[in-house]
């Protein structure tokens, strides 16, 4: 008889495109957020927690399709047929929940939320399919102030978590001055719908093509190095030129830059109500304290262009950080956002303003420690070594002392039969500390504190006589133990 087959092992390996996050970086991650909410707290927005999981129909952007959707997301079908799947991000969400729950909320409706949402796409270097985002939306309100608070929010954002001023800026543009910029083309009405696509398409890789890159795609069309052709727009000269003044009309100051898009747009009504919604942000900002130092208007911004309705806006990081292969570089993008008027309207069949940011969490504090900026990294704990099993009461007894004076502590609970073995667990925990107390100690009353983190020092630098005078090691009463303890940490 034939030996049924052993069930394999599964592996123990991460899924394709998702991480793992251990001490370090988890602690690092909630004090950033922490420190983001304190801000939001204080300009009166409500924390907020939605589900991860939502109706496909109320993500709205995704379809089902013959066995399930099959663009960005993570869904599976329920036994009633429902399709059900992970939130992509927390706009999408936010409308659901306002216009479930629009009778029992303030109007304005101000919230924020934090945590982790995910798309079903191809992994790459630095590309997750989770991930997490920080988001503050304004809901119900059509006035720019609700624009230029998120603006100021987000400044005072950067500069809380560490960005100092100067190594930052926030840009500010305007889907409507964009819009006014296409009727001037000629690009109006329903019949240029899919040129207009085209359009926003290219300018949305300004970054990555250039300009010239992107007048080509206005154009006839652009071949690539590989050789495979795109099609353009099909604009003449004088449309690509016009579109093209748009996104390089950024001048030195800030009226200037208004002048010249109010130039581009003459003759547009939305376009000039696009403009007169910057020139009023920028008035609002600068008498709030927010100058060109921090926040400027800049027509380049296009990010996001298709999905907005009005004002837009872009946080860069504009310090240098070295790339893959050591060249410099600035940072980039670390947040974005705009106002979306159209989205709660899926639901409720009437407009509702909002105007939102949303933070990318993990580039954040990847810029923060780009720049040894992070200073979250949490010490270690106070380990209490384990010299007798029998006297295990004593040490745990010791360790509560520790912890009820908000000392972060731990009874070493492996094999306490090798004491090289606890020290060389403590150095790995990161522990400033390592309490002993053996048999002698305990009969004269005494414990040992050994200072890890100056014993280190001394072995790295330190001669023999030197390291003799600087003890790393002190023997202090037991009821003193606290008080040394303190003064360690203190130092």
């Amino acid at each position: 008889m034939a030996k049924p087959k052993k069930t394999p092992r599964p592996k123990a390996q991460t899924p394709k495109g998702f991480a793992d996050y251990f001490g370090k970086d988890v602690t690092e991650r909630a004090e950033m957020l922490r420190a983001i909410a304190g801000v939001y707290h204080r300009y009166g927005f409500d924390a907020l927690e939605s589900s991860a999981v939502e109706t496909v129909e109320a993500l709205g952007k995704f379809l089902p399709d013959v066995d399930r959707p099959n663009d960005g997301v993570f869904a599976w079908q329920e036994e009633d047929g429902d399709w059900l799947a992970l939130r992509y991000d927390m706009t999408a969400p936010l409308a659901r929940v306002y216009a479930q729950h629009r009778n029992d909320l303030p109007s304005p409706y101000r919230r924020y939320t934090m945590g982790p949402v995910w798309r079903n796409e191809k992994p790459g270097p630095g590309r997750f399919r989770q991930f997490y985002q920080c988001d503050a939306d304004t809901v119900g309100s059509a006035s720019m102030a609700a624009d230029a608070e998120i603006c100021a929010m987000l400044s005072d954002t950067l500069e809380a978590v560490g960005i100092a001023r100067g190594d930052y800026v926030i840009r500010i543009n305007n889907r409507k001055v964009l819009n006014g910029v296409m009727e001037v083309a000629g690009l109006a009405g329903d019949d240029k719908e899919a040129e207009r696509g085209i359009v926003l398409r290219a300018i949305d890789k300004l970054d990555r093509l250039g300009p010239d890159g992107v007048h080509a795609l206005l154009g006839a069309g652009r071949k690539d190095e590989s050789g495979d052709f795109t099609d353009g727009a099909g604009l003449g000269d004088a449309q690509a030129d016009i579109v093209m003044g748009f996104m390089e009309a950024k001048r030195d100051t800030g009226a200037a830059t208004v002048a010249r898009l109010r130039e581009l747009v003459s003759g547009s009504d939305v376009g000039s109500k696009g403009v007169d919604e910057l020139e009023e942000i920028a008035a609002l900002l600068d008498a709030a304290g927010y100058g060109p130092d921090r926040i400027i208007i800049d027509p380049s911004v296009v990010r996001g262009l298709g999905y907005y309705t009005g004002p837009v806006y872009e946080a860069e990081l504009t310090f240098e950080v070295k790339d893959e292969k050591g060249r410099p570089r600035n940072f980039g993008s670390v947040a974005g956002g705009g106002r979306y008027d159209d989205l709660v309207k899926r639901f409720t069949g009437q407009e509702v303003p909002a105007t939102g940011i949303s933070i990318g969490v993990d580039r954040l504090l990847a810029a923060l420690r780009a720049t040894g900026r992070s200073g979250a990294e949490a010490a270690g704990p106070v380990v209490v070594t384990v010299m007798d099993r029998d006297r295990m009461a004593d040490y745990q007894a010791m360790v509560a002392e520790l912890r009820q004076a908000g000392i972060r502590a731990e009874v070493y609970l492996g094999n306490p039969k090798n004491f090289g073995n606890q020290l060389k667990y403590a150095d790995k925990r990161g522990s400033p500390i390592a309490i002993i107390e053996g048999g002698d100690e305990k009969e004269r009353g005494v414990v040992q504190i050994k200072d890890l983190i100056l014993g280190a020092k001394i072995a790295e630098t330190a001669t023999h006589d030197e390291w003799k005078d600087r003890p790393s090691q002190f023997e202090v009463p037991r009821d003193q133990m606290l008080a040394k303890v303190r003064e360690i940490l203190d130092q």
